[in-house]
């Protein structure tokens, strides 16, 4: 069951599932959710091919735009409301209380106490790669799109850009927290950092 709690409260979940070894060798090749996981990259990936390959398959850029656009509406909706929540256990969205003010809402399932997860390894990385690897590749188009001055389809391309960036932005704020949580993990870091580079130069001088 999803647990509710604010952008300051969020339960860390493994972005790849890892249990104990048994348990890992059951769950690495086994997809529980492959219809799920089949629509997780399917609209994504067409709208990918039907920017690509619209000015072969038709003249119309009307046609194209509409499709493209389809296609991303339909993967914003099944991503952020259904495959996050069944394949990896995060979901996010956004609330409006009764005095008018929004809050954005990011969840994580709680494990069982068992230590049991519902989400495999494999569909983990499937909802993963396909997250981060599509709107890497609409930032691509975009400035692709600048470069050769393809004005009438920049608003399709940052379309693209926008609906599976805000997607990735929500998940990623479900699996590591809030600034809060971040601004202190790169802190933490750039101690690490600092600390090893002090030590390196102490040994440095000793020697």
């Amino acid at each position: 069951m999803l647990r509710q709690g604010s952008s300051d409260d969020i339960e860390d979940v493994s972005l790849f599932d890892a249990d104990d070894e048994v348990s890992r060798r059951s769950k690495k090749s086994k997809i529980r959710h492959p219809v799920a996981s089949f629509f997780h990259l399917f609209f994504r990936v067409s709208a990918i091919v039907v920017y690509l390959l619209c000015e072969l398959l038709t003249s119309s850029f009307i046609a194209c735009m509409v499709t493209i656009i389809l296609l991303l509406s339909c993967d914003f909706w099944a991503v952020k409301n259904v495959t996050g929540r069944l394949m990896v256990g995060l979901r996010w969205w956004n609330q409006v209380d009764d005095d008018g003010r929004s809050h954005w809402k990011f969840e994580s399932r709680k494990v069982s106490a068992q230590g049991h997860k519902t989400s495999s390894e494999s569909e983990s990385r499937i909802f993963w790669l396909g997250l981060i690897t599509c709107p890497i590749i609409w930032v691509i188009f975009a400035f692709s799109a600048l470069s050769s001055f393809k004005v009438k389809w920049l608003a399709v391309v940052m379309m693209g850009v926008v609906l599976q960036g805000a997607n990735l932005y929500g998940y990623i704020r479900c699996k590591v927290g809030s600034r809060k949580n971040l601004t202190s993990m790169a802190t933490s870091y750039l101690g690490k950092q600092f600390l090893r580079q002090t030590m390196a130069k102490e040994d440095q001088t000793a020697s």
